[in-house]
């Protein structure tokens, strides 16, 4: 099923998600160790193939706890994390003990199905958690 008329929606139900300590380790899904996608990123929403919803997401804020780290936040053309991607932010710098804003009410997206958001940080520098304030319209 395509993604559901925004207009005439049975249900909209507002979810935070949290994510503590955003992944950098070169680990696919299957778990083998590599450097090929998707390695290293760590799925924030997604929106699965049938799901008949689109999540539009609101707000989405990274926060650096400890050394100052750099965040990459992708569009991922598939759920989970998988497929083609897009670069919503490549490499923004999110300062010592500090949040960023990625997304916010003034450029608001919508998941379709099958697809997903994604996250990755710089390699050995600091840890990141992210929080991501969605609507789950079907």
């Amino acid at each position: 099923m395509a993604a559901p008329n925004i207009v005439n929606v049975a249900t909209i139900t507002g979810i935070t998600t949290i994510i503590t300590g955003v992944n950098t380790t070169p680990v696919n899904n299957n778990g083998v160790t590599g450097s090929a996608h998707p390695c290293g990123i760590t799925t924030i929403v997604s929106n699965p193939a049938g799901s008949g919803k689109v999540l539009k997401i609101n707000t989405l804020q990274v926060a650096a706890i400890g050394a100052t780290t750099g965040v990459d936040v992708k569009y991922f053309d598939a759920a989970a994390g998988l497929g083609n991607s897009v670069g919503l932010g490549i490499t923004m710098t999110v300062p010592m003990y500090s949040a960023l804003t990625v997304i916010d009410k003034s450029n608001t997206i919508y998941l379709e199905e099958n697809r997903s958001l994604g996250a990755h940080r710089q390699v050995d520098a600091g840890t990141l958690n992210i929080v991501c304030s969605y609507e789950d319209i079907s």
